[in-house]
């Protein structure tokens, strides 16, 4: 029973996120109650969703992701398979988070018939800044406090209260 119910509360958060997800940013001067549609919308979708959380314009994500209390999933943004995603975690647009990769390692077979890799959860650790166009790898966690410049590709760990950028992502300077 408790099945069926998740299945149709989940579907009842996709149905309106359709339309939730076309509105306005929440920053902009139309407010029209954006940020509050967004977030029932992820009451309802999300396995575990915090209090005044900021799901921005087109973003797309699994009903398995968390989201913390005062964080956001920003504009655009794309989220595949689980990520844990702390308090007042602030995420720009167009974020792209992944936790899972295509099999390549046969080569006695196409890398398109070899599916993919086991999933690798991704966790934010909380008060993370991550900035615009960021693409996260699988099994990344990012520790407390960190910042990621716009336009990285974080492929390994990050560790808590680092400044990281770059392609791939290196420690530029720590906050302490």
């Amino acid at each position: 029973m408790y099945n069926i119910l998740k299945k149709i509360r989940i579907f009842l958060g996709r149905f309106l996120y359709f339309f939730a997800a076309k509105l306005p940013e929440s920053w902009t001067k139309l407010q029209v109650g954006q940020k509050t549609a967004r977030a029932l919308c992820g009451k309802l979708i999300l396995d575990k969703c915090g209090k005044h959380v900021n799901i921005e314009k087109g973003a797309l994500f699994p009903s398995c992701v968390e989201l913390g209390d005062y964080s956001g999933i920003g504009a655009n943004a794309r989220i595949n398979g689980k990520v844990i995603i702390g308090k007042h975690v602030m995420m720009g647009a167009n974020v792209s988070i992944f936790t899972r990769n295509h099999a390549f390692s046969r080569l006695d077979l196409p890398m398109t018939q070899q599916g993919f890799s086991k999933e690798q959860p991704v966790i934010i650790s909380d008060d993370v800044w991550i900035g615009a166009n960021v693409i996260i790898l699988p099994g990344v966690t990012i520790g407390c406090g960190s910042v990621i410049g716009a336009g990285s590709v974080v492929t390994k760990n990050v560790a808590p209260y680092t400044i990281v950028g770059g392609n791939p992502a290196r420690a530029l300077r720590t906050r302490k």
